[in-house]
């Protein structure tokens, strides 16, 4: 059946949907938290830790922030800061701990950067290299992640 033999049926027999109050007019929109779910933060963590410079473990939370604002459109030119936003820290700490916890990262305590290992090698390899959303996602971020280092290098004079 399509759309509008759908709803020339649901005409037919009379099909209504009461509704509390129809005039009011709600409006959704993502906030942050549309970007602080877990497997989001955990891939992402993956990511950046499969790369040459590994995050250390104290600045994953700025860096996420950072890599999600310069990714994601919503959030480009914003005044929301991501890196700075509490909430997206502590969920980063918690998809940390859950990749440590699976085996797919380890952190280190004299060595605060964050290393992954080969399984968890496979698993954002295996994401990034699907014809997905996710892959195309990751890819941009992964992208992003490599600029910021970059313009950190150029600031502090070293490249």
């Amino acid at each position: 059946m399509n759309y509008n033999d759908f709803f020339n049926e649901a005409k037919k027999r009379g099909v209504s949907i009461e509704l509390d109050n129809p005039n009011i007019s709600i409006s959704h929109k993502l906030s942050n938290e549309a970007l602080f779910h877990l497997p989001l933060l955990a891939m992402t963590i993956l990511l950046l830790s499969k790369d040459r410079s590994k995050p250390k473990s104290e600045e994953l939370g700025q860096l996420v922030g950072e890599c999600f604002e310069r990714t994601f459109k919503g959030f480009k030119g914003s005044s929301q800061y991501l890196g700075w936003s509490a909430n997206l820290r502590m969920r980063t700490v918690k998809a940390l701990t859950f990749l440590e916890a699976a085996g797919l990262v380890m952190v280190d305590v004299q060595d605060p950067k964050i290393k992954i290992t080969k399984m968890g090698k496979k698993v954002i390899t295996k994401a990034i290299d699907g014809n997905t959303d996710l892959g195309y996602n990751l890819q941009l971020i992964e992208r992003k992640y490599r600029n910021i280092r970059v313009e950190k290098q150029i600031s502090i004079g070293i490249a």
